[in-house]
């Protein structure tokens, strides 16, 4: 993939790893994929079950509403495209 092509969740540039994201998941009927940094990948999954996925969050704008979601989007922003950080499990994240 080019180097241009931004991000599903941030809209930075894509790196070298990148992942691909069913925005609803396909446990849910999902079959669109679409392309994620790593780190974006693991917050989306650490902060929002399947089930609140498919009911809520398959669009991108209503994901980047989300208060969770907002936080880690203006904390991220001005990382490089290969940043990597621990990503939170879902049960330490919810507490």
């Amino acid at each position: 993939m080019a180097d241009w092509t931004p991000c599903w969740l941030c809209a930075r540039p894509l790196g070298a790893r990148i992942e691909w994201h069913h925005p609803v998941p396909k446990s849910r009927g999902g079959r669109q994929m679409v392309p994620v940094h790593p780190i974006c990948h693991r917050t989306i999954h650490a902060t929002l079950s399947n089930a609140e996925l498919a009911r809520a969050y398959a669009d991108a704008m209503a994901l980047r509403s989300h208060p969770a979601i907002a936080r880690f989007l203006a904390w991220i922003a001005d990382k490089p495209a290969d940043f990597h950080a621990p990503t939170l499990s879902a049960g330490r994240r919810r507490r």
